[in-house]
């Protein structure tokens, strides 16, 4: 018995080797939701790989308890994120407001660019206005003029160009103007953030930018009053609200396969495609895992198989030699049949009775 101690503790191992990388390449159900200073990080956006939808995965740091964002055109500082209005705010150190223009012949400030595939979850929102400052003639902005239609606005959310220019910044700036042409193109130039597909503001050959927004009912009354910083919106598709929803009702938090990038539902020490309540070996490991976890399971059924096999083979060889041993008379072992006399009782010897 002692091959099959060794093969069930084999098994053993094996086993629980399977379950507990299972369990280590889960994420864990109360690391998702995060802080970093005073903001919370939760769903959709995440710090921890696995956690948070996956067009807005790589995008938060927290870095000495200051949330940044880092995307293609810089990093910025998070101020905060209204997960009610699906808007998160962020600064640009080097962008210029009502106080302060920042304005370098090679362009300074970000802009706003990010990656192809996450511009449908995350853009700026329609009620912040871009200012690019000091935008060269032969800027893509003017390009095809004065027979083509020019992208800069009178007005973008109650906001303009003719605004900005009473704020004490422009004060001692000399000539502004506002006038369009291949020779005076006009220093400030307010554009919709859908009217470009990003705001880069070397590409645009522009000197620096302002960026404004507004998210009160009613118009702040001048520029001195606006709100300076960049206002982004961020979505979903249609479909995750059924998904996440679903996930969250069965007690579970919504994250995303990192390597398939497909919805999953985080439930404790293991993963779900559906929910919580679903359970199956496609909803036990990422696809990654469960080629493993198969193999691990195989190899255990084969040792089971191989130990079920060995004792049937020795108690079935136990017992043919067992039954060779009583049938060979010749056998050293043989048993030998008593003879039936022997069986009967040894006769009592008495002594005659005298007298």
């Amino acid at each position: 018995m002692n091959m099959i101690h060794h093969l069930s503790l084999i098994t053993i191992i094996l086993f629980h080797t399977a379950i507990f990388r299972l369990a280590s390449a889960r994420v864990p159900l109360t690391a998702c939701r995060s802080y970093c200073g005073n903001l919370t990080i939760d769903y959709p956006f995440a710090l921890r790989p696995g956690c948070g939808h996956a067009g807005f995965r790589d995008l938060l740091f927290c870095v000495n308890g200051v949330l940044m964002m880092h995307i293609p055109s810089g990093s910025y500082r998070v101020l905060d994120i209204d997960y009610a209005y699906h808007g998160i705010t962020l600064h640009d150190p080097a962008m210029s407001d009502c106080y302060t223009l920042d304005r370098s012949p090679k362009g300074r400030g970000n802009g706003f660019v990010v990656e192809p595939w996450r511009a449908v979850y995350l853009q700026p929102d329609q009620d912040n206005i871009f200012m690019l400052l000091g935008c060269r003639s032969g800027s893509p902005l003017f390009q095809g003029f004065p027979n083509k239609h020019l992208p800069c606005r009178s007005n973008v959310s109650g906001m303009s160009c003719d605004d900005y220019y009473r704020c004490p910044a422009w004060d001692g700036a000399g000539v502004r103007s506002s006038a369009y042409g291949n020779s005076n193109p006009p220093e400030c130039c307010a554009v919709e953030p859908a009217a470009v597909r990003s705001i880069n503001i070397s590409h645009l050959q522009c000197e620096g930018y302002s960026s404004a927004y507004s998210v009160a009912p009613l118009r702040p009354p001048g520029p001195g009053a606006w709100t300076y910083g960049l206002r982004l919106s961020f979505s979903l598709p249609e479909n995750n609200d059924g998904f996440c929803g679903a996930c969250r009702s069965t007690g579970g938090v919504c994250g995303y396969d990192q390597d398939t990038h497909d919805d999953v539902c985080i439930c404790g020490d293991w993963n779900s495609t559906s929910n919580c309540d679903s359970l199956g070996l496609t909803a036990l490991a990422p696809r990654t895992e469960l080629p493993c976890f198969l193999a691990t399971l195989a190899a255990c059924a084969g040792e089971i198989v191989g130990c079920v096999w060995i004792v049937g083979r020795k108690k079935k060889k136990k017992e043919e030699e067992e039954k060779k041993i009583i049938n060979d008379p010749n056998s050293s072992q043989s048993y030998t049949l008593p003879n039936a006399s022997s069986l009967l009782p040894t006769p009592i010897q008495t002594e005659p009775y005298r007298r």
